[in-house]
């Protein structure tokens, strides 16, 4: 009998509440991503490339746009090209609820201590109108800046 509720609680203790960005970012993202590692050649890997980018406030900048705008063009990143169409969430997330999906993520890659994105970054991002062409382009200066992983 110890050991059954000893198992119960293990499993319970296992269970528990999920950070605010992982439970923003199944229902929203992880349809496409999946865990954040992505398809090859389908949907582009997001852990261990959005803490690189998160790094300097124009690629925080670009990914809040990302999630606000969608993303639509063409690029390469780990040896796989992605002809890529992502929606925007713009008008399904709050601000908050971006930046913790953004931290988490950047939470899981390997760049320590790892960057954050604010709510007020995503703001001021959300301030400008944008659409999934106009990130593309953003991404394009970004990566002649330096290439992005």
């Amino acid at each position: 009998m110890k050991r059954i509720a000893f198992l119960g609680c293990l499993a319970l203790a296992c269970c528990g509440k999920k950070p605010a960005g992982q439970a923003v970012y199944g229902p929203n993202c992880g349809i496409c991503h999946h865990g954040g590692s992505g398809m090859p050649g389908e949907t582009p890997p997001l852990v261990g490339r959005v803490d690189f980018i998160a790094q300097t406030p124009e690629g925080r900048h670009y990914l809040a746009n990302v999630l606000l705008n969608g993303l639509r063009g063409s690029f390469t990143t780990q040896g796989y090209r992605y002809n890529y169409s992502m929606p925007a969430y713009r008008d399904r997330l709050t601000d908050q609820q971006i930046a913790d999906t953004l931290n988490w993520l950047i939470a899981r890659g390997n760049i320590k201590p790892s960057p954050t994105i604010t709510p007020a970054e995503v703001a001021s991002a959300r301030a400008q109108q944008g659409d999934p062409a106009a990130s593309y382009q953003e991404r394009q200066l970004l990566e002649q800046k330096q290439p992005l992983p």
